[in-house]
């Protein structure tokens, strides 16, 4: 039962993930002081529950469990109800997933079920999914409920000893990386090599066995090393075999959305066929980067195409008329995960011509057994000489890459190639015209400060390497809108919908901002926002910064929550907050002349290396922030007439460097400082090579420059 007659104090929030419980049964509550007063009050333990809008088991429990009238009536009676938007209070959910961890002695997952102590906070019984009745090897709901409030009442003395030995657990554990501990080496980069290239999969790319993520960090450190020119031949060979081995399999692949772009969160087989359907922005911004550069790197128009559609699903239907970014797609549509992306081949045979029909069937595995519940989920079969991977919505040909177009004889070769391709296109078209019809899954339309610095990175790297400045614009807009709408007296606000911003923003949106703006000003200078990079630097060394063991917290100095203070510095579902920002502090700092910054950076990858030693494939993030602390990156400033910097671009990126700053500053620019103050203009464009804190002579022709 979920009906208005049922109304709860979530409908008074603007997170579409708690709008979607506010006509539950039960009498849920945000998170919020006065309901802990309550629960405090009333002496009743709270029942915690964490998920997100586009989580498929989230949405399973709340129909099974809380649209029930009974399950609800029990849960009232027994508990002080709290639901959390994990996307809204990435700080809570950080803090129960670890305690969970602790008392569970098993990783957790959404929906996270918490049951909390109302004096201190602390869980003492924790879980993820319930099933309404016993199944799985698991007790049904309404039973936990039962024994759980049970136990509270009978053994609070037993349960005050768990909590002091869980918070001392769970400090333990947070403690383990504040030490900060030897010299900055290139070992971690050479043992994640090691790693990654031991869980390989080399037939269908990625790491380990199924359930298989993209993990993009791993991936752009395996780009990094391929493009690096002073390791051994072997090694680039391999890390560049590893990294398009998996991202080919990965676009060919279900785990890609082969009519309308954009990746879904994970596969869960180990061929990328069959995903998690929910979209992430924070997926797709790490993935639109990192094909991006690929195909730079590469020259394989292949990766270029997929950037391309990416950024074009992104702008048509993840980002708002006010120019920010939304954050997720559903999995489910019309209460079932996948209906709105599998088909049926009948269906599809009565949308295409026979000829159609004839080229689209084999290549996207209709000539196969159903995948997906009796249906077919489109995907490139890797074993059809049929490869090719089509636009979905303009012809791309001048970009495709010999390697992935479809065969023919050798007299035809081109001819069949340029026909089955048409024929491709013109069915993908006609099925995504026919996909839109049905009803979408759900929107999250919240937009988070954090995954819209990672979209911008993407969305700006992508249309300068690409030359696409419709992408850059986007990445424009998405900024103005987090300076106008996510920005109060000089802070950063965490999330927004419904033109309200809420909740003190937390070292991912200062860190992933960031990084995305710096990204933004080399694909097109703004004095303006370069200032905002400056601001929000500064703002993450006030708020975040442990001065005394180096590294940031990821809550700011004067937000409280309960057990401890996170500071993380591996790879998790986003990339390492702590990570990114050493890196983008590390290149501000160059840029700047800011020690602030260089020492802040420093500090962090310090405090990072325990964690980071035993375990260094997990903090691919970290790798490239210690890469560029061990090699400064090179940085090239053009000066002149705005008009005559584009073609100097366009030359520089020409050679792909992953680690080289371009700043392309108009010659009546004049309000700069640090490094960039002594770039000064000439008559004409000249350029400026800097390492470290050294620049060279103005260059003035770009012949000379490409000898350097």
């Amino acid at each position: 039962m979920n009906d208005e007659s049922h109304t709860n104090a979530l409908v008074h929030e603007t997170s579409p993930y708690l709008l979607q419980h506010a006509h539950n049964p039960v009498d849920w509550n945000p998170w919020n002081d006065m309901v802990l007063a309550k629960a405090r009050e009333e002496d009743k333990p709270i029942l915690l529950s964490i998920g997100y809008s586009a989580c498929h088991w989230c949405h399973v429990m709340a129909h099974e469990s809380f649209e029930d009238a009974d399950t609800a009536a029990l849960m009232n009676r027994l508990f002080v109800n709290i639901k959390v938007d994990r996307e809204e209070r990435p700080d809570l959910d950080r803090v129960y997933q670890l305690a969970h961890q602790v008392l569970a002695q098993r990783g957790g997952g959404w929906p996270l079920t918490m049951f909390l102590a109302p004096d201190d906070l602390t869980p003492f019984f924790a879980g993820t999914y319930f099933p309404r009745a016993p199944r799985y090897g698991m007790p049904g709901f309404k039973e936990v409920l039962t024994r759980v409030a049970g136990f509270y009442r009978a053994h609070r003395s037993e349960l005050h000893r768990q909590n002091t030995a869980l918070q001392n657990a769970v400090l333990h554990i947070a403690g383990e990386t504040t030490a900060p501990a030897g010299a900055l080496t290139g070992a971690p980069l050479q043992a994640a090599y090691r790693s990654l290239s031991e869980s390989f999969d080399p037939r269908f790319g990625g790491f380990g066995r199924a359930p298989k993520f993209p993990h993009a960090p791993s991936l752009e450190f395996l780009l990094w090393r391929a493009a690096d020119a002073h390791i051994s031949a072997q090694s680039a060979s391999h890390s560049r075999t590893m990294l398009e081995t998996t991202l080919t399999r990965m676009a060919q692949g279900g785990l890609y959305d082969q009519l309308g772009g954009g990746f879904c969160r994970y596969s869960t087989d180990a061929e990328w066929i069959i995903p998690h359907f929910e979209k992430m922005l924070y997926d797709n911004g790490p993935l639109l980067a990192l094909y991006a550069q690929t195909a730079k790197f590469s020259g394989d128009g292949f990766y270029a195409e997929i950037a391309r559609q990416t950024a074009e699903w992104v702008m048509t239907e993840m980002q708002a008329p006010q120019g920010g970014y939304y954050s997720s797609l559903d999995a489910d549509s019309e209460g079932h995960e996948g209906r709105y992306y599998v088909w049926d081949k009948e269906e599809i045979r009565a949308l295409l011509t026979a000829d159609e029909f004839a080229v689209f069937a084999p290549h996207y595995g209709l000539n196969q057994a159903p995948n997906f519940e009796g249906h077919w989920h489109l995907y490139i079969q890797p074993a059809s000489e049929n490869t090719a991977m089509l636009p979905k919505e303009s012809d791309a040909s001048e970009h495709s890459s010999p390697s992935h177009l479809p065969m023919g004889g050798e007299g035809g070769r081109h001819k069949a190639a340029g026909e089955g391709r048409s024929l491709l296109k013109s069915a993908c078209s006609k099925l995504l015209a026919a996909r839109r019809k049905r009803v979408r899954p759900g929107l999250d339309d919240k937009v988070l400060t954090a995954w819209n610095g990672l979209m911008i990175r993407g969305m700006a790297l992508a249309g300068r390497l690409l030359e696409e400045p419709r992408f850059v614009e986007s990445a424009r807009l998405a900024t103005g809108f987090v300076r106008t709408h996510l920005c109060k007296n000089g802070r950063l606000l965490a999330s927004w919908r419904d033109d309200r911003a809420k909740l003190p923003a937390y070292l991912d949106d200062y860190a992933f901002t960031l990084d995305g703006v710096l990204e933004l000003v080399q694909a097109h200078w703004d004095s303006d926002l370069f200032a905002f990079v400056r601001q929000t630097a500064d703002g993450l060394l006030a708020l975040f910064e442990d001065q005394a063991h180096g590294g940031f917290w990821f809550t700011a100095n004067d937000q409280e929550i309960p057990l401890y203070r996170p500071k993380t510095f591996g790879d998790e579902s986003l990339p390492s907050g702590n990570a990114v920002a050493a890196r983008a502090l590390l290149r501000l700092g160059h840029l700047c002349a800011e020690p602030r910054y260089l020492d802040a950076a420093e500090r962090t990858l310090r405090a990072a290396l325990p964690a980071m030693n035993p375990y260094p494939e997990a903090h691919a993030s970290m790798l490239l922030a210690l890469q560029d602390a061990l090699a400064p990156p090179t940085m090239v400033v053009v000066r002149g007439k705005a008009d005559k910097l584009r073609a100097w671009n366009k030359q520089l990126d020409r050679k792909f460097d992953p680690r080289r700053i371009i700043l392309a500053i108009p010659d009546n620019i004049s309000d700069l400082t640090g490094l960039l103050a002594q770039c000064t203009p000439r008559r004409d464009v000249c350029a400026y090579v800097c390492r470290g804190t050294q620049c060279s002579l103005p260059i003035q022709t770009f012949e000379a420059l490409s000898l350097l």
